[in-house]
């Protein structure tokens, strides 16, 4: 893994920032989280990027959460990648940043 920053899916839409701050800063230091809301109903996209201190403490959180169940639904984590050039078409590369 060559980035600290995370892609946290299948969260509830109940799912607050500081909860998923607080179930990844079990693991180390957590720079930033960010979950992206609907631009028309304000309402939380499902997901949420983490920035963790340093690559490997994101890639010992990547390992040691993904599955663990949050707001009961089990989260998917996983490397966010960098969203390549293009469109921004609805759908396509939910994991990217």
């Amino acid at each position: 893994m060559v980035t600290n920053k995370l892609y946290v899916g299948n969260l509830s839409f109940n799912t607050t920032a500081e909860a998923v701050e607080t179930l990844f800063a079990a693991i180390g230091e957590v720079r930033e989280v960010a979950m992206p809301a609907d631009r028309d109903t304000g309402r939380p996209r499902g997901f949420a990027f983490v920035t963790m201190g340093n690559p490997e403490l994101a890639e010992t959180a990547a390992r040691q959460l993904d599955g663990t169940m949050l707001d009961g639904r089990p989260l998917r984590v996983n490397e966010a990648q960098e969203r390549s050039g293009g469109g921004r078409g609805r759908g396509s590369g939910r994991d990217r940043w």
